[in-house]
């Protein structure tokens, strides 16, 4: 597959929580080595989605899709494919910074050694922690307790501690909305850099930070996937009124 080739594919998918239906009918596909942001109001579906990608939403009572993800042209919801697996290939980012209360470096370490690497694990962390621009910062103090890091700090931790298990895709469930302007700032800054390396999906309701970081931007409400073009498109041109709406403010 080219690095420009398609890597992650949703097609004709519903999704239902027991009656309810919260996802209509999507189709998109996300590029290898590109930062694709899922845009629109609160309870348009947008985390739904994501958490399909990685089958979390495996866990919640009732949950089942029609039609299909595919990844790397594999469907992940066939039978006998690990969910597991599939977490570990598709890290994932969340709202809030939830690092485990360890210390900084069995943070980053956990998943590695979860996996059996019997490789150099500090190398593995000192990398993870370089990615996520969080080295520099914490170098020194590695064995301290991660809980005494800022907010910023501890949402870095998590993208190093996600990419120390060597993901191919990133998933980002607003990963700024708990954050200062300050931190915030700092981890865009990260999820630009990382765009180089990986292929990331990024929810957020920050439509500026959706325009500076993301290649492609998908515009979702009440369930349905409404718009997808590249991110300039979207902002600038975009091919219904509806998303011109959304992205000019004039929505609702």
């Amino acid at each position: 597959m080219s690095t420009n080739g398609i890597v992650l594919t949703a097609r004709d998918l519903s999704v239902w929580y027991g009656g309810f239906r919260a996802l209509r009918d999507i189709n998109l596909e996300i590029r290898r080595n590109t930062t694709t942001a899922l845009i629109g109001p609160s309870g348009c579906g947008k985390s739904t989605l994501l958490r399909c990608f990685n089958r979390m939403n495996d866990l919640i009572p009732e949950f089942h899709i029609d039609g299909g993800i595919t990844f790397a042209g594999e469907d992940i919801y066939a039978a006998g494919v690990d969910a597991t697996d599939v977490r570990y290939r598709m890290g994932m980012v969340f709202q809030k910074p939830n690092p485990f209360p360890k210390s900084i470096y069995d943070n980053v370490a956990f998943g590695p050694r979860v996996n059996g690497l019997r490789g150099n694990l500090d190398g593995v962390v000192e990398d993870s922690l370089r990615r996520a621009a969080l080295w520099d910062e914490v170098k020194d103090r590695l064995n301290r307790n991660a809980l005494a890091l800022s907010g910023g700090q501890q949402q870095r931790l998590c993208i190093a501690r996600a990419l120390a298990v060597r993901p191919e895709i990133i998933l980002m469930d607003e990963p700024c909305s708990a954050l200062d302007p300050i931190a915030t700032a700092r981890v865009v800054e990260t999820i630009a850099n990382l765009k180089e390396s990986y292929t990331i999906v990024l929810v957020t309701h920050n439509l500026q930070q959706a325009a500076r970081v993301s290649d492609y931007t998908a515009f979702f409400y009440m369930g349905k996937l409404v718009e997808m073009d590249l991110t300039e498109r979207i902002f600038t041109t975009p091919r219904l009124s509806q998303t011109e709406d959304y992205v000019t403010g004039r929505f609702g």
